[in-house]
C-alpha cells in the first residue's frame, strides 16, 4: 500500500482516464533514489485496466548500448511495425538490427517509434512503463522524449521514472511529478512498520528527519541496527548521501550469505537483462549452481523466477562495489563465455572489455566491430563507446592511436565533444602517420565549428586541408570546399587567415584531381571568384551546375548541394536555382536527412518567395520551424524574416529581426547578419522607407566582404535593394557605384534574371527615353523567369517612372498590373505602395483580402495548408512530426471552426498566401 501519496496517485489516475478517452499523455516521474518512483509506477501498472502495456529499464551497465532500451520497449509491438510507413519501417528496422541498410537518421527513427505507437494503441489505450531513465542509452532516451513530445491524440502514455538530479537534458520540456519525502505523519507510518514494537518518540523524530521522509530509507535502514542503536538515536547516520547509506545497508545485508551466494549475486547484477538462463550458464562455468542456493537467503534483495529482478537499483550498484576487481573481471569473463557471438557480439565484446585487465588486441578488434554495428545502427554514442574502450585496450601505441582518433571521431558525431577533445588528445601521444595527423587537424577545426559557432574553425580547415594536399587529393579538395562553407557562413566575423579571400587563395593552388568531377568545379569556381573576380569563376561555376548529380552518390550531392545553390544564386540562374533547391529538399526527404532538411527547406522557400509563391513557401518553412523545434537545430529562421518581410508584415519583421541578430553573432555567423539585413532593407523598400532600406543594403553588404560583392546570394539580393533604396533617398552616387559592380556581374552571367534585373537597375539611375526603354526591356526579361516577385516591382518602377513623367494613364495601366500582381501572391507592402500610387494617377484600387481562418491554432493551420496541396494524413504526418491520428484529429477541429465538412472545401477558407 502507498502511504502519503494520494495527489500522487490522483495525478496518475487521470492520466489513465485520458488514455482511455483518447488523448495521448506523457509523464517524468523524479525524485531521489527510493524515494517511491518505482512504487508509483507499479501503482500505475495495477490501474491501467483495459490498457496494453509495455515496459523497458534502463541498466546502468547498458547506457552504451544503442537501442538497448528502446528495443525493450518496441519488440512486443512489431508486430504492428507493416502498419508504418516504409521508409520508418526501414528506418526501425535498421536500427534494431533486423535488416542492413544507410545509417538511419535518428528523427525518422523518432518517428518511427511514433508511427509504431499509435499503430498499436489503435487496438485499445498504450501505456509505456520506463523505470531508472537515467541509465537509458542516450538514443533511447531522446527518441522517446521526442515522441513524448510529439504525442497529442493516439491514445499512448508514456511515463518515465527518473533519479535526481536529472542531468540529461533529453527530458526537458515534459510534465514532471517530482517526488518529496513523505509527510511527518506519513514517514511515521512507513517506519512503525519497519519497526516492531515501542520506539523512543525523539528517537523516531530524529529517524524520521534524517532520512527526509524516503520510503526505502525508512524501511531498509533499520533493519541493520539493533534496539540498542536504535535507543541510542540513530547514530550510524552520517554526512554521506542518503544514496550512499542505503546502498551501505544492502551492503551490510549480503554479509551472512556464502561465497558461492555472493557470487550468484555478482553474475546477477553484471548481466543487465536479467536473463535467468544465462545467469545460470555464466554461475554454472564459475562453479556456482543456481539450484545449491539457498533463495530464501536473498529475500529483500531480489527476485528469481524467470527473470531476475533486483528489489531496487542500489542493490545491483551494492553487489558490484562490494566485489573484488579480480571477482568483477572473473565475472564478466564467465558471461562472454557463455553470451552467444553471433545473437549478441556486442554485449559480449562489453563483457570481454569489462573483463580484460591489460591491453588486449583480440578484445580490441572484437569492440571494433561492435562499433562498426553501432555505426551501421545509427548509434554513435554506443559506436564511440565501444572505440575509446578498443583504442584503451590497443597494445600497439600507432594502432591505439588510430582507434583513438576513430573514437575521436564518433565521440564528435555523437555530440560528446569534451570526450572527443580527450582522444584527440591520446591520438597525437601516439606514432602517427601524415594522414592520420592531417585528419587530428580536420577534427580539431570541426570541434571548433560546433564548440565555439565556427569563427575558429576556417583557418583550422585550412590547416588541415594543406596539410593534406600531398597526401590525398580528394579529402584535401573536400576539406578546402568544407572551408570556403565555414568562411561562407562565418563572413567578416572569422578569426585572422579564416575569411573567404584567406582559404580562397590557398584552395586555388590546390592539387587537381586527374578527372574533374562537379564538386571539384565548385571548389575552383569559388576560388576563382574570390581571388580573381566574378568573370574568372563563372564559367567554372556554370561547368559545376551543368554537372552536378552525375556520377555522385546521394549522399555526396547532399553534402555539396547547399553550395551547389549558392552558386546557382550567384549566376543569377533561376531555372537552376529552382532545380537544385527541389532536388536538395527531396534527397534530404528521401534520405531521412532531418539534420539537413530545415536548411534545404529553408533554400527551397528563398526560390519560391522569389517566384511569387508565398503559399507553397509558407508551407516550407512551417515544416521546417516543426523539424528545427522537434530536434534541437538552431538554424536561424532566414525564410520566416524573409516571408515577413515580402507580406509586409514590419512588426514581425522587426521580432525576428531582434531575436535573430544576437543569436546568429554569438554564433558567429557572419550571414545572419547579411540576411536580417537584407530583409529589413526589402521591408523598408515595400515601405518606400528608402533612407532606411539604403542604410540597411549598405549593412548587407559591409557583412559580405563589401565592396567587391563576392560573396554568393545574399550580396546579389542586397545590392539590387540598395540601387533602389540609394535612388529614390537622392544618393545617386553611391546608387552609381553599385550599378557597376551589378553590371560585372550580369555581363558574365548573361541569364535573362541579371541582365532584366541590371536593366531596372540602369533605368533608376537614366533620364528620358533611354529609361523608359530600360524599364520596358527590364519587365519583358524578368516575365521570362520564374522570378515573379522581380517582375512585378519592375512593373511598379516603371509605373511610379511613368506617374512621375505625367503620363497618368499609362501610369495606371502599369501600377494596376503591379497591383493586382502583388495582392495575388501576398506581397503586402508592396501591394499597398502600388495602391498609393495608384491614388495618385487619380485611380481608386480595390484592396484584395483573402479570406481566413480565425481562430485556428498554429498547428491546425498547418494541417489545413498541406490538407489543401492534397497532401494524406500519413504524408501529414510525415511532414510535421505527428502520428496520422493525430493529423486526423487536427483536421477534424479545422472543419469544425470553418464549418465544412471536406479537404474540398478548405481552397476557400483556408488562407495560404
Amino acid at each position: 500500500m502507498l502511504v502519503d501519496r494520494r495527489s500522487e496517485c490522483e495525478q496518475l489516475d487521470n492520466l489513465l482516464a485520458n488514455l482511455r478517452h483518447g488523448v495521448s499523455e506523457s509523464l517524468v516521474i523524479s525524485g531521489e533514489a527510493g524515494i517511491g518512483k518505482s512504487a508509483l509506477l507499479e501503482y500505475l501498472v495495477g490501474e491501467a485496466s483495459g490498457c496494453r502495456i509495455v515496459r523497458a529499464a534502463g541498466v546502468q551497465a547498458e547506457a552504451e548500448l544503442a537501442f538497448a532500451g528502446l528495443h525493450q520497449l518496441c519488440a512486443p509491438l512489431l508486430p504492428h511495425l507493416h502498419s508504418v510507413p516504409a521508409p520508418q519501417q526501414d528506418a526501425l528496422a535498421t536500427a534494431f538490427g533486423l535488416r542492413t541498410g544507410s545509417v538511419p537518421d535518428r528523427f525518422l527513427v523518432g518517428l518511427a517509434v511514433l508511427s509504431l505507437l499509435a499503430a498499436a494503441a489503435a487496438e485499445r489505450p498504450l501505456l509505456c512503463v520506463v523505470d531508472d531513465a537515467q541509465w537509458l542509452d542516450r538514443i533511447t532516451a531522446e527518441t522517446l522524449a521526442f515522441v513524448s513530445r510529439r504525442l497529442v491524440a493516439e491514445s499512448v502514455g508514456i511515463v518515465f521514472a527518473v533519479r535526481d538530479p536529472v542531468n540529461d537534458r533529453s527530458y526537458a520540456g515534459l510534465p514532471r511529478l517530482v517526488l518529496r519525502g513523505l509527510s511527518p505523519d506519513g514517514a511515521r507510518e512507513v517506519l512503525a512498520a519497519a519497526i516492531p514494537g515501542a520506539l523512543d518518540e525523539r528517537v523516531r523524530d530524529r529517524i524520521v528527519a534524517e532520512t527526509r521522509g524516503n520510503p526505502l530509507a525508512l524501511l531498509e535502514l533499520p533493519r541493520e541496527l539493533s534496539y540498542t542503536e536504535l535507543a541510542g538515536g540513530f547514530g550510524l547516520l552520517d554526512a554521506r548521501s542518503l544514496a550512499g547509506r542505503i546502498e551501505d545497508s544492502f551492503r551490510r545485508r549480503l554479509g551472512p550469505l556464502s561465497a558461492d551466494e555472493r557470487r550468484l549475486l555478482l553474475v546477477a547484477a553484471v548481466e543487465p537483462v536479467g536473463d535467468l538462463a544465462l545467469v545460470r550458464r555464466a554461475a554454472q562455468r564459475l562453479g556456482i549452481t543456481v539450484e545449491t542456493t539457498d533463495r530464501a537467503q536473498f529475500a529483500g534483495l531480489l527476485e528469481i523466477s524467470d527473470r531476475i529482478t533486483f528489489r531496487h537499483p542500489l542493490v545491483r550498484s551494492a553487489i558490484y562495489r562490494e566485489a573484488t576487481p579480480q571477482q568483477r573481471s572473473e565475472t564478466h569473463r564467465a558471461l562472454a563465455d557463455v553470451t552467444d557471438p553471433d545473437t549478441d557480439a556486442d554485449r559480449r565484446a562489453w563483457h570481454l572489455a569489462h573483463a580484460a585487465d591489460a591491453p588486449d588486441e583480440d578484445v580490441a578488434r572484437e569492440l571494433e566491430r561492435s562499433a562498426g554495428r553501432a555505426q551501421a545502427r545509427g548509434g554513435l554514442a554506443a559506436a564511440a563507446a565501444f572505440l575509446e574502450r578498443a583504442a584503451v585496450l590497443t597494445p600497439d601505441p600507432q594502432q591505439r592511436a588510430a582507434r583513438a582518433l576513430d573514437a575521436a571521431q564518433a565521440k564528435l558525431q555523437s555530440g560528446a565533444f569534451d570526450a572527443a577533445t580527450d582522444l584527440l588528445a591520446m591520438a597525437e601521444a601516439g606514432p602517427l602517420k601524415e594522414l592520420e595527423q592531417a585528419r587530428v587537424d580536420l577534427l580539431r577545426a570541426q570541434l571548433a565549428f560546433v564548440t565555439s559557432r565556427g569563427r575558429d574553425a576556417p583557418p583550422l580547415l585550412l590547416k588541415a586541408a594543406q596539410r593534406l594536399e600531398p597526401i590525398n587529393v580528394e579529402l584535401c579538395r573536400a576539406t578546402y570546399l568544407d572551408g570556403l562553407t565555414a568562411a561562407m557562413f562565418v563572413g567578416d566575423l572569422a578569426r585572422p587567415g579564416g575569411g573567404t579571400l584567406d582559404v580562397s587563395h590557398a584552395a586555388s593552388t590546390a592539387p587537381q584531381p586527374d578527372s574533374p568531377r562537379a564538386p571539384d568545379l565548385l571548389l575552383d569556381g569559388l576560388a576563382a571568384n574570390f581571388v580573381d573576380g566574378y568573370a574568372a569563376g563563372a564559367p567554372l561555376l556554370r561547368q559545376a551546375l551543368d554537372t552536378f548529380g552525375s556520377d555522385m552518390s546521394p549522399q555526396e550531392e547532399l553534402r555539396w548541394s547547399w553550395l551547389a545553390t549558392e552558386a546557382a544564386l550567384h549566376l543569377w540562374d533561376d531555372q537552376a536555382w529552382h532545380a537544385l533547391s527541389a532536388r536538395y529538399v527531396e534527397l534530404s526527404r528521401q534520405g531521412g536527412a532531418l539534420s539537413e532538411l530545415p536548411l534545404a527547406l529553408s533554400t527551397r522557400a528563398y526560390m519560391l518567395l522569389f517566384a511569387g509563391d508565398l503559399a507553397a513557401a509558407t508551407l516550407l518553412i512551417d515544416e521546417g520551424t516543426t523539424i528545427t523545434e522537434a530536434t534541437g537545430s538552431n538554424l536561424a529562421p532566414y525564410a520566416a524574416m524573409a516571408l515577413a518581410a515580402y507580406s509586409g508584415q514590419q512588426s514581425e519583421v522587426q521580432a525576428l529581426i531582434e531575436d535573430t541578430v544576437p543569436d546568429v553573432t554569438r554564433r558567429g555567423e557572419g550571414i545572419g547578419i547579411a540576411v536580417a539585413h537584407w530583409t529589413n532593407a526589402v521591408a523598408h523598400n515595400g515601405l518606400g522607407n528608402y533612407a532606411e532600406a539604403a542604410a540597411s543594403s549598405e549593412d548587407a553588404l559591409r557583412h559580405q566582404e563589401y565592396p567587391e560583392l563576392r560573396y554568393p546570394g545574399v550580396a546579389n539580393w542586397a545590392a539590387a535593394e540598395l540601387v533602389e533604396a540609394a535612388v529614390r533617398s537622392g544618393s545617386h552616387d553611391l546608387a552609381a557605384e553599385v550599378l557597376a559592380w551589378i553590371t560585372t556581374m550580369t555581363q558574365a552571367s548573361r541569364t535573362e534574371w541579371a541582365r532584366g534585373l541590371q536593366a531596372r537597375c540602369q533605368a533608376l539611375l537614366t533620364n528620358g527615353d533611354e529609361a523608359e526603354a530600360l524599364y520596358q526591356e527590364a519587365v519583358d526579361r524578368l516575365r521570362r523567369t520564374r522570378m515573379r516577385t522581380e517582375s512585378a516591382r519592375a512593373t511598379l518602377l516603371y509605373g511610379e517612372w511613368l506617374r512621375r513623367r505625367g503620363r497618368r494613364l499609362e501610369a495606371r495601366e502599369q501600377l494596376r498590373a503591379a497591383h493586382d500582381e502583388f495582392t495575388a501572391m501576398g506581397l503586402g507592402a508592396f501591394a499597398e505602395r502600388a495602391h498609393h500610387e495608384l491614388l495618385a494617377t487619380g485611380e481608386k484600387a480595390r484592396k484584395r483580402t483573402a479570406a481566413t481562418a480565425a481562430a485556428l491554432t498554429a498547428r491546425e493551420s498547418q494541417v489545413a495548408r498541406l490538407a489543401r496541396e492534397g497532401l494524406s494524413n500519413p504524408e501529414i504526418g510525415t511532414r510535421l512530426f505527428l502520428s496520422p491520428r493525430t493529423v486526423e484529429y487536427h483536421l477534424g477541429n479545422v472543419f469544425a471552426k470553418l464549418g465544412i465538412t471536406s479537404r474540398y472545401e478548405l481552397d476557400r477558407v483556408v488562407r495560404t498566401g
